[in-house]
This record gives C-alpha cells, structure tokens and sequence, in this order.
C-alpha cells in the first residue's frame, strides 16, 4: 500500500496565505490507513488553516471534504459542482491523486498536503516499512517471497554481497541484510537449492527508467 507523511504545516501555510477561500480534500484511500491524508487529518489541517487566518486578522473559507478515492474520475467527479467556489486545493491524497485532480480540474491550483514515500506495510502503528519498489516484474517466487530489490539496499539480485556482518546490512546496521533474509526464507521452505541457479538479469525496461508506465487490460476495458 502507498504510504505518505503529511507535509510540514508551514509550507501548505506558505502556499495558501494569499488565499480566502481554500478546499482540503483527503483520499479515504492508503493515506487513510497511514493516517496521513483521510477525513481525520483534512479537519486537523483545516482546523490549523483557519487558526492561522484568524491570528492573522484575515477573512478566509475553509472547507472540508474526503473521497473514496483520488485516483479515479467518478470520485474526482464529485467535485465538480464546487470547485469553481475555490481559489485553490489542497489535496491529502498521494502524488497519484494530486496529478490526477490537477489533470481533472486544469485551471485549478492543486497543492500536495503529503508527501508520497514508498509501498510499504504496517508493522505497527506508526511504524510502516517499504516492501516493493514497484519495477513490475517481481521475481518473488525465486526468492522465497522477499523482493531484494526492495529489501536489499543495493538491489543485489545475486547476494549476499561482503559487506553484511551479524544479519545486518553495511550500509546501515539498524538494517536487516536482505539476502540473509532470504536465505534463511528458502532454508525454512526446504529451497536452498535456489542458491545454486543464479538469477537471470533483471529485464528492467518493466521499471520506472523507462517512462510513465502504463497497463493496459483488455479484458477490463469497456
């Protein structure tokens, strides 16, 4: 799941200042379960927006609302009856959602009120750690489940490298070595042999060097 931690207060302040009439839209999407851009962190920040104004002894409207998702036309939709009412937007969602409604509502000033780091899981509240790097072709089943390219931070697609000591990567040592990881994955399933049939080099043109990626389902298409 995309995960996201909001931007710091001041700089959304910083771009809505000149502003009176402003729309915090959340995405009740991944940003929600990070807890970074649902309904609950749209009313903290419209909550601190007008405080500001209001210290500040200017007039401003500042209105709340939160998607099922930003990443699709028919919710982005949803907006359309108002948007003309405000000078700009200030979009919870992930960059995917930010570009989306910006694309959508061309001459309508869209800000990012998170910032988009990775796909990760939850290991805990708070605590969300990146397990893909979305380069789509995943080589998991070789690997015993656990993807090197995200796991292991030098992407090593034969490991392990030198440089790990005591299960730890030398890069840094709060860091689990990926390739012990999925040595001792492929020991508990009985699949070690893996290690002895090298992977193939990465096809790469999959991954984001390329360009926008696109995927195209035709069995889904109308």
């Amino acid at each position: 799941m995309i995960k996201a931690v909001p931007k710091p207060l001041e700089e959304i302040l910083d771009q809505v200042k000149d502003f009176t009439k402003v729309l915090i839209a959340g995405c009740d999407g991944c940003v929600t379960v990070c807890e970074a851009g649902g309904l609950k962190e749209v009313k903290v920040l419209a909550s601190a927006l007008r405080l500001y104004f209001t210290q500040a002894g200017k007039q401003a409207q500042i209105d709340e609302t939160s998607l099922t998702r930003q990443c699709e036309k028919e919710y982005l939709a949803q907006l359309s009856d108002k948007m003309d009412i405000y000078d700009a937007v200030v979009s919870l969602a992930c960059g995917c959602g930010v570009q989306y409604m910006a694309e959508m509502y061309n001459n309508k000033i869209i800000y990012p009120g998170v910032d988009t780091c990775f796909l990760g899981v939850n290991e805990e509240r708070g605590l969300y750690v990146e397990r893909c790097q979305a380069c789509g072709r995943c080589i998991l089943a070789e690997t015993g489940g656990i993807c090197p390219i995200a796991r292991c931070s030098k992407r090593m697609l034969n490991g392990p490298c030198g440089g790990s000591d005591k299960g730890k990567c030398e890069i840094n040592k709060d860091i689990p070595c990926g390739w012990e990881l999925i040595y001792e994955r492929l020991k508990t399933l009985g699949q070690l042999d893996r290690f002895e049939k090298p992977v193939d080099p990465k096809d790469w043109s999959t991954s984001r060097d390329g360009g926008p990626r696109t995927i195209v389902r035709e069995d889904l298409r109308i």
